[in-house]
């Protein structure tokens, strides 16, 4: 099987039109007539990423965010970026990434949120696109089968997310029944997630001003960009094993959070 067969089929899941204006989703280095020898799947690419990918002998790597995202001028050793495209031709590694495309399709990032805390019957909220009869949305929400009260939210979301800390607003004093998700930075979705009468908003960073003026109307809690988007790679994984049965798929070991906390 070639690494093209490959990136048609999650492609296929995930169309690129689906993406916003500003990404830069899709094929990101290498050539795709290659045969395949093997997939490692990840959020963000670098150097270490493609050494991983290298010796677990995989000449495809396909990530959530996108290695080039901004205009390579160049291509020396000049920051992280460059250093990882060129690592990555040296080793005849391909590079493809699925970022708001699978963002937003049904099925994608935020379903998998949704589907990890438990909820049901996602819906799309916020703007959506169709591509293809493949339907798409800025973000999800999604019901609890039994309202949790506000505490017991924050206590499910750093289990379910390996989070040290949620940032949240006042504790809503009501019981939480729907909850809006959008992974990564979802600021934008939060009068969308009102007007769909969510009770509660999980993103993965907000900006600060964006906390005020809400208490006791949605409960706000944010895990953190790459904590909301870490189970990606298993949305990856099952397209292709479904897709194209017989390659070698690895979730990569490798945390590139640049974020810590002291």
């Amino acid at each position: 099987m070639k690494i093209k067969q490959v990136v048609d089929a999650l492609e296929r899941f995930a169309p690129l039109p689906l993406q916003e204006d500003y990404d830069n989703a899709g094929l990101q280095v290498g050539l795709t007539e290659a045969e395949i020898s093997g997939a490692l799947l990840c959020l963000d690419v670098t150097p270490k990423i493609v050494d991983e990918a290298v010796e677990l002998g995989c000449n495809l790597i396909v990530s959530h965010h996108p290695l080039i995202f901004h205009k390579l001028r160049c291509l020396t050793d000049e920051n992280e970026v460059q250093q990882t495209v060129r690592k990555a031709i040296e080793n005849h590694v391909a590079i493809m990434s699925m970022h708001t495309n699978i963002d937003s399709v049904e099925g994608g990032v935020n379903y998998k949120i949704a589907q990890k805390l438990g909820l049901q019957n996602p819906v799309f909220f916020g703007k959506t696109k169709v591509v293809d009869g493949v339907n798409g949305g800025e973000g999800v929400v999604a019901e609890f089968e039994t309202a949790v009260a506000a505490d017991d939210l924050v206590l499910l979301l750093k289990r379910t997310f390996d989070v040290e800390c949620v940032m949240c607003n006042q504790l809503l004093r009501r019981p939480i029944k729907k909850v809006a998700i959008c992974g990564g930075a979802g600021s934008f979705l939060l009068d969308d997630a009102i007007a769909a009468g969510a009770d509660a908003f999980v993103t993965g960073e907000m900006h600060y001003h964006d906390y005020f003026g809400h208490d006791q109307e949605i409960q706000i809690a944010v895990i953190g960009h790459y904590q909301s988007e870490q189970y990606t790679n298993e949305i990856f994984k099952s397209i292709i094993e479904e897709a194209c049965p017989g390659v070698a798929c690895y979730l990569t070991k490798t945390n590139t959070n640049p974020i810590i906390y002291l």
